[in-house]
């Protein structure tokens, strides 16, 4: 695979499935070079008859459909001319959709009413006179933002309490209704004004907070929402579960922030009964490998069914019938399972895959994956745990050239096991090797096609990439492992599985070594280069990097140093890659967006000044427009370009004679 290889990057999104299980839409989409953007369509699959996938929408980035509960017709996303997320209709039959929404902002997430007659949705409320609500008013020009709270941005939108996401209600007008026409010119006068179209979307919330997670009992009266407040005082990752009336009257709080959960999801089972997907954040900060469970709002309190100590669950959470959907990240691998009602779990989807989302009714279960050979499989799962493709979109990229990495395990310095994997290109060797650090921490590198690997091996590199302690995926002590305890046992994972696969395999150069790692993975390279010179080079990106300023720029800056690496002085001095920046000898790349505010950009360049004061080889390389998930869904010629620079760094690094260590 080559830089611009992305283009074959085909991901599936979310399957929603007819009430009866005889038909499902998705959506694809994938980085486009030409257009410089994301782009996708929707596609309908028949479940009984002929399975050929067929193209429903032309539009250029439609997305997130969902089928109305009497699957008649789809409700999805599509940008409008000023690439803002509008929601629309289609028959599910197919045709030209129809635009239900012109909100000032778009829309960020929605739901069907079960009577399929309203949608209720989430969209962003701009204060008066920003973000464009005054006509020939730019963002230069608006007026002062007064900051009273701790927090006040968010990556990948900027300023957020000016434009809170709040929940309004819209009427389902059929795609089939006759479009609304212009009115001539009259000689008699005005005629009478046409009805608008798109609809009036009406405001059901109101409270300075951000409202998500949409879930519609079957009553269809209210929709219940997790509210999350803008605190003023003191971060606090706990939220609220509210009912909100569609008519309109006043909201029911089901869940305090005294009850002590922070909701990620909710879903609503066939009786009524609310679950939820939480975690309980200790003093309301402690998010370091969160004890997500699933959970039942039952009348006298939430019930956990689960135990997050021996099972780790994501995201989403998903209904079917009287039992809830839900992944399970193991060991690289990302599981479908099954819980009942008791608290039982059974595995629906495993293997070599990592689940991305799923779909389920009409007694039939669909999940879109990814696996070592493909960015984008969606599967029809048997009852007896056996699948069917639907749809797989790995061919192109396979034709570009990928390699299946080696998965290795092996006992660390004190008996704790480290697991990763070892990509090489073909051939001998010696190959010189880079070790790569995920961000996170508590994230994991998995066994679906990754593309940061396949272009490093295509040329001509071997990359060693696996999960320390602190990752997802191993148990919640293997996660909370590096809590005040950054650049510890994490550092002797990453280095004991480089010392573990040059050991295993001879083609791996020990002497031509480089390190990269970006976010977290960025921290964790930072400190490496100033305690170990066996790398010939480095890539430090979108790196955290000082924690103490880090308490002031970043969207989560409130608390994920707090818990991560301590509040005191000496514990900021002690584990701050900033502060030992000096002793790093390393020719060192450092890599930003310039967007980013999730570790802001004076991270990378405050660590690159500090690296050049000491007079360590460094360069940087800055990316306009971007934020911190450049790498995963940035413009795609930036992310091009960053691939190539990427590989233009390690050229000269390993062309180049050893420095002196």
């Amino acid at each position: 695979m080559q830089p611009h290889d992305i283009d074959h990057l085909i991901s599936l999104s979310r399957p929603s499935l007819a009430p009866d299980g005889s038909f499902a839409v998705h959506a694809a989409s994938r980085p486009d070079l030409r257009a410089n953007r994301e782009v996708g369509q929707l596609w309908r699959i028949e479940l009984e008859g002929d399975p050929a996938p067929r193209l429903l929408t032309r539009g250029l980035h439609d997305t997130a459909p969902v089928l109305s509960p009497d699957g008649a017709t789809i409700a999805f996303l599509r940008a409008d001319d000023e690439d803002r997320r509008q929601l629309h209709l289609l028959d599910a039959r197919g045709g030209e959709p129809m635009r239900l929404t012109d909100l000032p902002l778009g829309v960020t997430g929605f739901a069907w009413t079960p009577d399929a007659a309203r949608l209720v949705l989430t969209a962003r409320d701009p204060e008066p006179g920003r973000y464009g609500t005054v006509e020939g008013l730019g963002p230069e020009a608006e007026s002062p933002r007064r900051i009273t709270g701790v927090r006040w941005h968010a990556n990948g939108l900027g300023h957020a309490p000016d434009r809170p996401a709040q929940v309004f209600v819209v009427d389902a007008v059929s795609p089939g209704t006759e479009p609304i026409y212009p009115a001539a010119p009259h000689p008699g006068g005005e005629l009478a004004p046409i009805p608008s179209a798109p609809a009036q979307a009406a405001r059901l919330t109101a409270a300075p907070a951000e409202h998500s997670s949409l879930a519609v009992p079957a009553d269809g009266r209210s929709v219940l929402v997790v509210r999350e407040a803008y605190e003023r005082d003191r971060r606090d990752l706990r939220t609220e579960l509210i009912s909100v009336p569609l008519d309109g009257t006043t909201e029911t709080v089901l869940l305090h922030r005294e009850d002590g959960l922070r909701v990620h999801d909710v879903a609503v089972l066939e009786d009524g009964t609310a679950a939820l997907l939480a975690s309980q954040p200790v003093g309301g900060r402690d998010a370091v490998a969160p004890d997500i469970a699933v959970w039942l709002l039952e009348a006298d309190g939430p019930r956990r069914l689960t135990d997050p100590e021996s099972l780790e669950i994501t995201a989403p959470l998903v209904a079917d019938g009287d039992e809830l959907l839900v992944t399970a990240p193991r060991r690289g691998r990302v599981h479908l399972l099954r819980i009942d009602r008791d608290g039982g779990a059974a595995v629906v989807l495993g293997g070599d895959v990592e689940v991305q989302s799923a779909g389920a009714a009409g007694g039939r279960v669909l999940a879109s994956v990814t696996t070592p050979a493909s960015p984008g499989t969606l599967l029809l799962v048997g009852p007896e745990g056996g699948t069917a493709v639907l749809v797989e979109t790995g061919e192109e990229l396979r034709a570009a050239g990928i390699v299946a990495p080696q998965e290795l395990e092996l006992p660390g310095r004190s008996g704790y096991p480290v697991h990763g994997w070892v990509a090489a290109p073909e051939g001998v060797g010696p190959f010189p090797t880079l070790l790569m650090i995920h961000g996170g921490p508590h994230a994991a590198y998995g066994v679906g096609v990754f593309d940061e690997v396949q272009v490093l091996v295509e040329a001509g590199y071997a990359v060693v990439h696996g999960n320390p302690r602190g990752s997802a995926g191993y148990g919640r002590a293997h996660g909370r492992a590096v809590r005040r305890g950054f650049g510890t046992v994490d550092a002797d994972d990453v280095i004991d599985l480089l010392e573990g696969a040059l050991a295993a395999d001879p083609r791996l150069d020990p002497e031509r070594l480089g390190i990269m790692g970006g976010s977290y993975g960025g921290y964790l390279t930072a400190w490496l280069i100033a305690h170990d010179h066996r790398f010939r080079g480095a890539i430090v990106e979108r790196g955290f990097l000082d924690p103490l300023s880090f308490q002031g720029t970043s969207d989560i800056g409130s608390y994920f140093g707090d818990e991560y690496i301590g509040t005191s002085a000496e514990d900021i001095a002690r584990r701050s890659a900033f502060e030992v920046a000096a002793q790093v000898c390393t020719p060192t790349l450092v890599i930003h967006a310039e967007e980013d505010h999730r570790c802001p950009l004076e991270q990378g360049t405050r660590y690159y000044t500090a690296l050049r004061r000491a007079g360590v080889e460094a360069e940087m390389l800055l990316f306009p427009g971007e934020d911190h998930e450049l790498t995963r869904s940035g413009r795609p010629r930036h992310r091009t370009e960053r691939f190539e620079a990427v590989l233009e760094w390690w050229g000269r690094v390993f062309s180049a004679s050893p420095s002196p260590s």
